[in-house]
C-alpha cells in the first residue's frame, strides 16, 4: 500500500533529515554537509552550517574534511572531502561526446592553471569542467581560487547512484524529474540512475501526487521530531519546504514562502517549522522582517539567532521589523 504523506509531514521530515530540527554537536561540519551546502551568495554555506551545528565557528567553511567546488546545477558547494567524487563525477553525462567535451574543458583549464592556484580564474568552461573531478575551488567574498586535484578512483555509476540517493534522502518524497533538476543532468540520465536505485525506493502519495522516498527512511515519517525553535535559512534551504510550481517538491522557480520576500530579503525565518519572516544581510548588518503579532519571546529569539551568525571579521548588528500582513 502506498504511504500517504501531507506536505507538512514531508517538510518536517526534510528539516530533520537536513539537521534543521536539532543541531549537531559542535564541530560536526562534515556530517552537516552530507548533502552539500550551496554557497551561491557570500557566506551562505557558513550560515547553513550555523543552522545545523552547535557553536559554529567563523572558520567552519574551511574546516578539515570539507572541500569546495562547482556541484549540482553548477553552483558552488561546500562538500565532505570524501564525497567529492559523488558531487562531481556523479553528474557526468553518459553520452560519450558530452562527457568528452567536459574532459576536454577540464584539460584546458588545468593546462592554464599549470599547477598554480590563481585568484579570479574565470575560464568560461570552469563550472562545467568541475564535473570531471579534476578541479576544486575556494570562494571567498572577494575572490575565486581554482586548483587542480587528483581525480577520484571511483566507479562513475556508483557516484551517480550515491548522488541520487542523497537527493532522495534529504529532499524526499521526490521524483526523477526533480532529481534531474537538482543534480543538473539530463532527464534521460536522471531516469537511468533512478532505475539503478529503484530497489531502494518506495512509492509515496504526497498530497495526491506520486513521489518516492528511500525505503529505509519511510519509518521516519511517523517518528520525525516536530521542528522547534528558530533558524535563519538561506534561500537554497527554503526549497525543503516546497518550492516548485506545485508547492510540494524542490525545484526551479523559487516560490516565495512569505509576502515579505524581496530582492534584499531572499532568506527565510523559520520558527517551529513555519516561515514567519524574511531576512537579508550585508556584512555584519542583518535586516529581519517578521510577521506582526508574534510573542515577544519569539521576536527576541529571532534577534538572538541573527546576532549569533558567525560572519568572520565583523561585529554583528540586527534590525527586526514587524510587518502587518
Amino acid at each position: 500500500m502506498r504511504t500517504s504523506v501531507t506536505a507538512a509531514e514531508a517538510a518536517a521530515y526534510r528539516l530533520a533529515a537536513n539537521h534543521l530540527t536539532r543541531r549537531l554537536p559542535a564541530g560536526a561540519y562534515v556530517e552537516a554537509a552530507h548533502v552539500g551546502l550551496q554557497d551561491t551568495a557570500p557566506r551562505d554555506a557558513l550560515v547553513g552550517l550555523h543552522a545545523r551545528v552547535e557553536s559554529c565557528e567563523p572558520s567552519a567553511r574551511e574546516a578539515p574534511g570539507l572541500i569546495q567546488t562547482y556541484g549540482p546545477r553548477q553552483a558552488v558547494y561546500v562538500l565532505p572531502e570524501d564525497s567529492f567524487s559523488v558531487f562531481t563525477m556523479g553528474r557526468l553525462p553518459r553520452e560519450p561526446a558530452a562527457q568528452q567535451a567536459l574532459q576536454d574543458a577540464a584539460e584546458e583549464v588545468c593546462r592554464e592553471l599549470a599547477g598554480q592556484e590563481p585568484q579570479g580564474a574565470q575560464h568560461p568552461q570552469l563550472r562545467m569542467a568541475c564535473a570531471t573531478g579534476r578541479l576544486a575551488v575556494r570562494w571567498t567574498a572577494s575572490a575565486l581560487i581554482v586548483r587542480e586535484v587528483a581525480v577520484p578512483a571511483v566507479d562513475v555509476d556508483h557516484a551517480r547512484v550515491e548522488l541520487c540517493r542523497r537527493h532522495v534522502h534529504a529532499l524526499g518524497p521526490t521524483t526523477p524529474q526533480t532529481s534531474r533538476w537538482w543534480a543538473g543532468v539530463s532527464l534521460e540520465d536522471a531516469r537511468e540512475t533512478w532505475q539503478l536505485l529503484a530497489d531502494e525506493l518506495v512509492p509515496v502519495d504526497l498530497d495526491g501526487q506520486a513521489a518516492w522516498m528511500l525505503a529505509e527512511d519511510e519509518a521516519s515519517l511517523s517518528a520525525v521530531e516536530q521542528p522547534r525553535g528558530v533558524r535563519l535559512l538561506v534561500a537554497s534551504d527554503l526549497r525543503l519546504l516546497g518550492q516548485d510550481r506545485t508547492g510540494l517538491f524542490v525545484g526551479p522557480g523559487l516560490r516565495p514562502l512569505s509576502p515579505l520576500h524581496d530582492t534584499f530579503h531572499p532568506n527565510g525565518v523559520l520558527v517551529d517549522g513555519r516561515i514567519v519572516g524574511v531576512w537579508g544581510r550585508k556584512g555584519g548588518k542583518v535586516d529581519v522582517r517578521i510577521d506582526a503579532g508574534l510573542p515577544r519571546r519569539t521576536v527576541e529569539a529571532v534577534e538572538a539567532e541573527a546576532l549569533s551568525l558567525p560572519i568572520p571579521g565583523v561585529t554583528m548588528s540586527v534590525t527586526v521589523t514587524e510587518w502587518q500582513a
